[in-house]
């Protein structure tokens, strides 16, 4: 599904046939979750394959690193340029970049001993697919702050978000909703939030989610179109009274919601701020319209 016997990726400065490629298995990473990783899109434009704000994607891979003390002896714009040469050999045009440090062999819990890195690239449609989603209120709770870095894209955070993912689909749901431990609104498992109410649009603050680029682009998109945000706490009941909402994310883009637990939201999805930022988004990516902050 993500990659074949022709697959190239870049690893440790080399590019390699994916079947080939190995890795340690006692690895910090493998063992402990202790790695991080980015999901970025490239898109196929009338200017050539675009990949979309990938000097934010690295310097936050950059940060995470720093955040849980991995080394990272990497040159950012020298990663951007091996990210387009892996699209280039791969004669990918649209496509979902992987870039992924991971840590040599350690059974102790402490810093690594070396560290690797890795940017591999598959043809993905949007995440969680293209119609409105019902979603439901998650039993699991984001990780408190004080318990870990939130702001960073670790690898092993990412067990709490398969687990939420997992219990809202047998439910029958498309995706879950998280809360913070102090049952305010968070973000999905891979996607942060924002519901609209009375013309206004809402998004859980920054602190108990991570800062998501695909988020900070929507808020540069209000700005630019005069939309009204208001970052905050917000309870779940404020979600099911809104007038609609919508998630967003790299892998998943901007992906409306149709309801709350099988309770719709008042307002059709083409008439909501959603929509017209869903637009406004696919035409920035796209390179359809410039957008006068990036």
């Amino acid at each position: 599904m993500y990659f074949n016997d022709k697959t190239t990726i870049y690893l440790n400065g080399h590019f390699v046939k994916a079947t080939n490629a190995n890795t340690d298995l006692y690895s910090q990473t493998l063992h402990y979750g202790y790695g991080v990783f980015e999901g970025i899109r490239a898109y196929d434009t009338h200017n050539g394959t675009r990949v979309f704000k990938a000097k934010e994607h690295y310097e936050r891979l950059k940060n995470s690193c720093k955040l849980i003390n991995i080394p990272f002896d990497y040159d950012v714009d020298d990663l951007i340029e091996q990210t387009y040469k892996v699209l280039k050999l791969n004669n990918f045009k649209d496509a979902y970049v992987r870039p992924l440090v991971f840590c040599g062999p350690n059974m102790s819990l402490t810093k690594p001993n070396s560290v690797s890195i890795m940017i591999c690239a598959w043809e993905w449609a949007a995440y969680l697919g293209d119609n409105l989603l019902n979603v439901t209120i998650s039993s699991f709770s984001r990780p408190h702050p004080k318990s870990t870095k939130i702001e960073a894209k670790v690898c092993g955070h990412y067990v709490n978000s398969i687990l939420a993912a997992s219990e809202a689909k047998e439910k029958g749901f498309d995706e879950a909703i998280l809360l913070d431990t102090d049952g305010f609104l968070a973000e999905g498992p891979g996607s942060n939030l924002f519901f609209e109410k009375n013309g206004k649009l809402f998004t859980p603050k920054t602190g108990n989610i991570l800062p998501g680029i695909t988020r900070a682009t929507v808020i540069d998109l209000c700005k630019n179109l005069e939309i009204e945000l208001v970052e905050g706490e917000f309870l779940p009941e404020d979600l099911a009274n809104a007038d609609g909402a919508f998630l967003c994310g790299t892998a998943a883009e901007i992906i409306g919601l149709q309801s709350l637990e099988n309770k719709k939201f008042t307002r059709e999805w083409n008439a909501t701020l959603g929509k017209k930022l869903q637009t406004a988004y696919k035409n920035l990516v796209l390179e359809k319209q410039l957008q006068e902050t990036n």
